[in-house]
């Protein structure tokens, strides 16, 4: 008889309903692959993407791409891990929404003990965007300064910290004074509250006019224009998520009149795509926060069964910091 587990399935794209705990087969470990005893699950805006279908992924199937825990079993062959060792994994496939899970050792690394379950499962998937859009997308320099929408998230909070390491003033945006106080307390240069200021006059203030060379862009069609018009000429827009909606009808002349602008729009999977890079991606990762100079702040915690609740609150921006299921 096959091993049973529980885990989130979705039959059907929409609201938080559609999702569903299940008992569904635990398949065995097998070559190069584990078997994970999940003890926190990484929370993350993609999640919704693929639950209302904007992004597509044949039905049924589960959520989630990140989680952490100890290895239960080990396929033939597999040398990098064995049983009882602390693990994490932040780039799928889709399913981490489990008490139990099979995966690969290629998307698995060694947790060090020094980082809780609870802090690696809210970690990985953010710290690696983070990672890759500071130090592969644009690499940033002491001294630059740069936007950053969204600054309280998960995300956020993490590129304030890592900005602030740097020696790269963050000015970051936010929905509301409490929010912005806690972007500073985390490291954030400025912020601005969007709701209540022109995102791009407050800009050219703190620049003295001279605008930005960056700006990364999670919330998608809602800020695209704002980004565009912080941009210095030849300055990189980086859309990497699509938080209000996806950014359509891009007219390219926009970009040759607002100064020659780059966009690019990366995924952490492109960054990641080798072991190799995983590691290397992961180690300084993990680095920035065993020295302390990233703080892991987790603002909720949901129980496993409670996944349509967490979606809810992280759509109507109820959240901050990240968010982990604990299964």
């Amino acid at each position: 008889m096959s091993q049973q587990t529980n885990a989130i399935r979705i039959e059907e794209h929409g609201g938080p309903e559609v999702l569903k705990l299940l008992s569904v087969p635990l398949a065995a470990p097998q070559e190069g692959e584990i078997t994970i005893e999940q003890k926190a699950i990484g929370l993350n805006f993609i999640d919704i993407y693929f639950r209302t279908g904007l992004y597509s992924s044949p039905l049924p199937h589960g959520l989630g791409f990140e989680a952490a825990g100890v290895v239960k079993a080990v396929g033939p062959g597999v040398t990098e891990f064995k049983v009882g060792d602390r693990v994490v994994y932040g780039q799928g496939p889709l399913g981490a929404y489990a008490k139990e899970r099979t995966v690969s050792v290629d998307q698995t690394v060694h947790l060090p003990e020094a980082i809780s379950f609870e802090q690696a499962a809210a970690l990985l998937l953010k710290g690696l965007t983070v990672q890759y859009l500071f130090r592969q997308t644009y690499q940033l320099s002491e001294g630059e300064t740069i936007l950053f929408h969204a600054a309280a998230g998960g995300v956020g909070l993490i590129a304030c910290q890592w900005a602030c390491a740097l020696g790269v003033k963050l000015i970051g945006t936010t929905s509301s004074p409490e929010k912005a106080e806690l972007a500073k307390a985390h490291g954030a240069w400025e912020v601005i509250d969007y709701t209540r200021e022109n995102v791009a006059e407050r800009v050219l203030e703190l620049t003295g006019g001279k605008k930005l060379p960056v700006v990364y862009d999670s919330v998608g069609k809602d800020t695209w224009e704002t980004s565009l018009d912080c941009l210095q000429p030849r300055g990189l827009m980086v859309s990497f998520g699509n938080a209000s909606g996806a950014v359509t009808g891009v007219d390219l002349g926009v970009l040759a009149a607002k100064g020659s602008l780059y966009v690019t729009r990366p995924t952490v999977g492109s960054y990641v795509a080798t072991r190799e890079a995983m590691q290397a991606a992961t180690s300084e990762l993990f680095d920035m926060v065993i020295n302390k100079h990233i703080d892991i702040n987790i603002g909720q915690r949901f129980r496993l069964e409670e996944a349509a609740d967490a979606h809810r609150a992280l759509a109507a921006r109820e959240t901050t910091g990240a968010t982990v299921l604990i299964p």
